[in-house]
């Protein structure tokens, strides 16, 4: 008899392969990547999307399946599509992070995605990793237990996907090369929408408010996605409350509230019962945000009609009261309250022994505004971002992405230099902001090296230096207990007494407070190079990003595997050329 050892999260399962067999699947999915006219606020807009729909198709599948997309570029623009919360156990190939794992899929070219996706469930999502695409080209990854088990809570009448997203009167890709040449933050959205839809509180958009019909006593699950490029949401049904079940497939404890927070990156299971009159309520989210100078302060709201739609026209639909748009201890309150549930499957008990401490620094700065140019940032300037006084560069314009640099053990490519602190300052102390060490971190292109199953501890600091903003903090192949979060410098005197080590809320993407900081630790059980970054994305373009390079395992089966025959290559022409008029460099060619 064969033995198939699969990793979990931070340990191992043992399985026969004809039990495999007998459990797991083949799901096939097709994704046609194109332009598509659409009309949303009285504006018609050529945007990026798959198979013609905004959101794009849900993927649906069993814990333990096999997922084959197959990803057609019709689009003008390299593409690449990253699985956000999906392990890839020993597949960092399959990642679909653009110049980190792989380069992007040029137009009138295809790549297929195949992966295996072992040891979780519940709501992911998937999203473009390239330009500001994700905008539009996005949709549900969901994964249900295997056949023959069950959630661990009480089953639902009906699950309902919800996705929150924004609109932009715009190319967005455009948008954004404008944004980065002048040194300013992206234009903010037009609108939010709930499942592609603004909702009726917009221009033009009576007609397109999303619906849904429930059934008086029943439960209902919403898999709720924040795929917003910017905005952090609070989200209510009015009249209703909520009983969370699991945060970025993770299950957690039951936590009943009548609010649901909800950061860029995020998912959270929710379940409500419909257990008021017959009548019909809004849901509605509304944006969350500290710091910034300016975005979107609308709000986008669906309807949920008790029977059929009858009920809708007799009486207005109720309007929940939102938080108003800064209210930080409401966010708090959510984000600190969520543990995991002990026991529950895949879950695993917090690793005590630390390998690796590492304090990391969060934060937005500056960058000088090249000689002979004009910018619009602060100070006419331009913005930037950093982790530890480094401002992470992508690798644009290299023959090979960094997980192939990392396979055949190539330089030139990144270094492996991270630093494990940063250069120490009163973080939260804005009055810091005219020190020119600290604000202009040096443009870099760095990863941390970690040890094939090391157990890391990472303290996130926020810092003040431009504005006290939030950050939410993905890592890529991971999810990551939550030991603690607060405000303030991190003192870990008095902070380590607040860990939770019996049961933290496991997440891959931590919303790291304005003003404050949050611990978290995980088991480096994946090799390859994995993208950490924030899920901001003008933060993520100004530099908000570094990876990690896990070390392979000791034998084959714990080390990454060759890459795909049939990998995109680099589309470098234009940029190798001018890399060669710019610096006469033989480098250029890496």
């Amino acid at each position: 008899m064969n033995l198939l050892i699969f990793p979990l999260q931070w340990g191992f399962l043992l399985l026969t392969s004809s039990l495999l067999l007998a459990l797991s699947s083949t799901v096939e999915y097709t994704f046609n990547i194109e332009n598509t006219s659409m009309q949303r606020l009285c504006h018609e807009e050529s945007i990026v999307v798959v198979n013609g729909s905004l959101p794009g198709p849900t993927i649906d599948v069993r814990e333990g399946d096999t997922v084959i997309v197959h990803v057609l570029n019709h689009s003008p623009y390299n593409i690449t599509i990253h699985w956000h919360g999906v392990y890839q156990l020993f597949n960092g190939w399959a990642d679909g992070t653009e110049y980190v794992t792989q380069c992007g899929i040029v137009p009138r070219n295809s790549y297929t995605y195949t992966f295996n996706v072992t040891g979780q469930e519940g709501t992911l999502w998937w999203h473009a990793h390239s330009f500001d695409l994700r905008g539009t080209v996005y949709g549900a990854f969901i994964i249900r237990p295997p056949l023959g088990s069950s959630y661990p809570f009480p089953q639902p009448y009906q699950e309902l996907p919800i996705l929150l997203g924004d609109w932009y009167n715009g190319n967005i890709v455009d948008i954004e090369i404008e944004a980065l040449a002048e040194g300013h933050g992206s234009n903010y959205s037009n609108a939010y929408t709930i499942n592609g839809f603004p909702g009726d509180l917009y221009n033009c958009s009576q007609n397109q408010t999303y619906k849904i019909n429930v059934t008086q006593g029943k439960t209902y699950l919403l898999r709720m996605m924040n795929a917003a490029l910017d905005s952090h949401f609070f989200f209510k049904l009015a009249n209703h409350s909520f009983t969370v079940v699991a945060v970025d497939a993770s299950y957690t404890v039951p936590y009943h509230t009548d609010i649901v927070v909800i950061a860029p990156g995020q998912t959270v299971d929710a379940l409500f019962t419909a257990n008021q009159s017959n009548g019909s309520y809004y849901m509605a989210a509304s944006p969350y945000n500290v710091g910034v100078p300016a975005f979107d302060k609308t709000t986008t709201r669906g309807i949920v009609v008790y029977g059929n739609d009858e009920n809708e026209t007799t009486t207005p639909p109720v309007m929940p009261v939102l938080p108003v748009v800064n209210d930080t201890a409401t966010a708090f309150t959510f984000y600190s309250n969520l543990t995991s549930l002990v026991g529950a499957p895949h879950w695993v008990p917090v690793p005590l022994n630390v390998d690796e401490r590492m304090f990391i620094t969060v934060g937005l700065g500056l960058e000088h505004c090249p000689e002979g140019a004009s910018c619009s940032g602060p100070n006419g300037e331009k913005y930037s971002a950093s982790m530890n006084n480094e401002s992470f560069v992508l690798p644009k314009g290299r023959r090979f992405s960094m997980l192939e640099a990392f396979y055949y053990n190539m330089s030139g490519v990144f270094t492996t230099d991270f630093p494990d602190h940063p250069v120490w300052f009163d973080f939260t102390n804005e009055s810091l902001s005219d020190d020119a060490a600290i604000m202009y971190a040096p443009k870099s292109t760095k990863s941390k090296r970690l040890k094939f199953n090391s157990t890391v501890e990472i303290v996130y600091q926020n810092t003040a230096l431009l504005y006290e903003i939030n950050h939410p903090m993905h890592i890529h192949g991971y999810s990551f207990y939550v030991l603690a979060q607060g405000f303030g410098d991190f003192n870990p005197r008095l902070d380590q007494a607040k860990y939770n080590l019996i049961n933290p809320q496991i997440r891959n993407t931590i919303a790291v407070s304005a003003g404050g900081w949050a611990v978290i630790r995980f088991q480096a059980n994946n090799p390859g190079v994995w993208f950490v970054h924030c899920h901001v994305d003008d933060h993520l373009e100004w530099g908000l990003d570094m990876t990690f390079e896990v070390e392979n395992g000791p034998t084959p089966s714990t080390s990454l595997p060759p890459p795909p025959i049939d990998m995109p290559e680099c589309d470098i022409s234009a940029n190798m050329y001018k890399c060669i008029l710019e610096t006469n460099n033989t480098s250029c060619f890496l």
